[in-house]
């Protein structure tokens, strides 16, 4: 039998489970795992500049590409309590990535020594597993589980926490004989599909919401087959947009308090059933749920057995991984439609796109200072179908999500339930690297951006090239209008005269001068109609010196995202409605008055 280190081992499983690519911050304690992977030779490396980037990146990774996972590693004590936003982000949005921490050695975990801290106990919430291996043969089964865990049933990440004196010891392991753990997911029957199936046909104005379990299913053609085959109009959520083209005719919008249009609220208040699919009602999405609910009945399909009912009772719930139950729903609707069984949906599909084509938001304004709308309508001209969006929150994500327009699966990369500022940029460029063929375009507000902007040197120095648009207001937006509600305007400004750029006025730090220190290129935009121009050179410099590229916008200090505080059927509008053609130039479809 072959003898090697635990930590070579290690090193040994993650190439046979697919990683090739790996983000991290070495240190004492992990050092004898980074000598692993010099060894090794196979896994590349990007080293962050802070442990928690790394953990973000892992994320952007795993969520650009169907079958990654990302994979950040850190030293002993700070780093792997650096690393915890990520796992929560990742576990909150079903994103499998594997942490890997250094540790003291296992002589001393009690004694206080330098940097050692209990990291799998701080881990457990927000992990599927946290583990500190304390004896060295247990590190090839530790490693496989891990993988087989991080896989199976909800996806979601994984620690595993590695004393030196464990890394260091020689261990009996033979790496050509070791194979992967077979994936665990439950599947629908095809009694449950067909019971699920017997709501839609009785009802006369169904809804399927896609969310993001369909995506991590790499299902999302199935959905638009079903969809297809049924004429059941479709209502994405914030982690399943791009499951269907914003073009598509079935295509009805999205819901939500928030990352929502105004047609899909309307049409899922029109709706009578919903068949939920990976989706978690999340409560964003749904907002009050009396309003939520009233008048219509639900199926819920979820991976996670007892996700089904903790949100409200539907009246209906199937534990399945999206794909199998995708792949009997249309195995079952071609049956019904071959027998004539399937109805003509045919005016509610043309009723929910004529709300599309009405109840739509302005994004037209001519303003200076710019007025954030303006800017996605300029990124809608200026970046194409292909574009893969990475943001996270704020006001920024949230009129994004409001005008931007997706077309493909894992082309809109938001981390949805946890929000961390700070989350854009290093996940861009854990996307850019799964995928450099892709455009990359992030997008922050100043607060987010600043954040973690250090990791743009990550961007500069490993070449990875994406084009950031930052929209600038020298506000926290979003925390400002929610204290609305309280009557104050606390702790929430940004402003200040920065003495080393007087021309900035009160917008404080000079984005451009951080960028280009930090070895980026960097574009400032105080009008409307240099937007565009500044786009389309973006693309140019992101192509020719393989950096990131910084466009930052001036906005207006003060503007109200479209949002409401209860129900869908209670959004604030606060800006001009579209009322002309002219007023949505880059609205999916054309308005109609």
């Amino acid at each position: 039998m072959p003898r090697m280190t635990a930590a070579r081992a290690a090193v040994e499983i993650l190439k046979r489970e697919g990683v090739d690519v790996a983000f991290g911050v070495p240190g004492a304690a992990i050092n004898p795992f980074y000598a692993a992977l010099k060894a090794s030779g196979e896994i590349r490396h990007t080293l962050a500049r802070h442990v928690e980037g790394a953990s973000h990146m892992a994320e952007g990774y795993t969520r650009a590409k169907a079958g990654n996972i990302g994979v950040c590693i850190g030293t002993s004590g700070p780093a792997g309590t650096d690393m915890i936003t990520g796992l929560y982000s990742a576990i909150a949005d079903s994103i499998p990535i594997l942490c890997i921490t250094g540790q003291a050695p296992t002589a001393v975990l009690h004694k206080e020594d330098f940097q050692a801290v209990d990291i799998a106990s701080i881990a457990k919430p927000v992990t599927k597993a946290a583990t500190t291996v304390l004896e060295a043969a247990q590190v090839p089964g530790v490693f496989q589980q891990a993988f087989h865990l991080m896989r199976s049933g909800r996806p979601g990440p994984v620690l595993i926490d590695l004393p030196i004196d464990v890394q260091l010891t020689e261990i009996e392991f033979d790496p050509e004989t070791y194979a992967p753990l077979p994936v665990y997911k439950p599947f629908a029957t095809r009694a449950q599909i067909e019971k699920a199936i017997g709501f839609l046909l009785e009802s006369e104005r169904p809804l399927i919401v896609a969310g993001g379990g369909i995506i991590n299913a790499d299902a999302s053609a199935l959905l638009v087959e079903f969809a297809e085959l049924t004429g059941t109009p479709v209502i994405p959520t914030l982690m399943g947009w791009g499951i269907i083209a914003d073009d598509h005719e079935l295509n009805a919008g999205m819901v939500g308090l928030q990352t929502s249009h105004r047609y899909g609220n309307a049409n899922l208040l029109a709706s009578d059933f919903v068949l939920g699919i990976g989706n978690r009602w999340a409560n964003r999405h749904t907002g009050n749920l009396a309003v939520y609910t009233e008048g219509r009945k639900f199926v819920h399909i979820d991976v996670e057995p007892t996700q089904l009912g903790k949100i409200f009772a539907p009246d209906f719930g199937i534990a399945s991984d999206a794909k199998a139950a995708l792949e009997l729903l249309v195995e079952v609707a071609k049956e019904l439609k071959a027998e004539g069984k399937l109805p003509d949906r045919a005016e509610w599909a043309a009723a929910t796109q004529e709300r599309k084509a009405t109840l739509q938001r302005r994004t037209n304004f001519d303003n200076v200072p710019i007025k954030p709308q303006r800017v996605y309508q300029e990124m809608n001209k200026a970046f194409g179908p292909e574009t893969r969006y990475v943001t996270t929150i704020g006001l920024s994500q949230i009129a994004g999500a409001q005008m931007l327009h997706v077309y493909k699966p894992r082309h809109w990369i938001n981390c949805g339930q946890a929000g961390p500022l700070g989350w854009t940029i290093p996940a861009a460029l854990g996307v850019a690297t799964a995928d450099p063929e892709t455009p990359v375009v992030a997008l922050s507000g100043d607060y987010d951006f600043q954040f973690m902007l250090e990791e743009l040197a990550v961007g500069a120095q490993h070449k990875i090239p994406y084009v950031h648009v930052l929209v600038n207001n020298a506000y926290l937006g979003l925390i400002r209008q929610a204290q609305r509600n309280l009557d104050i305007n606390f702790q929430v400004n940004l402003e200040f005269e920065n003495i080393n750029s007087p021309e900035l006025g009160v917008y404080g730090v000079d984005h451009v001068k951080v960028v280009e220190g930090l070895g980026c290129k960097a574009i400032r935009v105080t009008e409307p109609d240099q937007l565009l121009p500044a786009f389309e050179q973006a693309k140019k410099l992101a192509a020719e010196f393989r950096v990131p590229v910084v466009v930052e916008a001036i906005l207006e200090r003060v503007t109200n995202i479209s949002m409401g505080g209860a129900g869908i059927d209670a959004i604030n509008e606060w800006e001009e409605l579209a009322t002309e053609p002219g007023h949505a130039p880059t609205a999916i479809k054309p308005l109609t008055v």
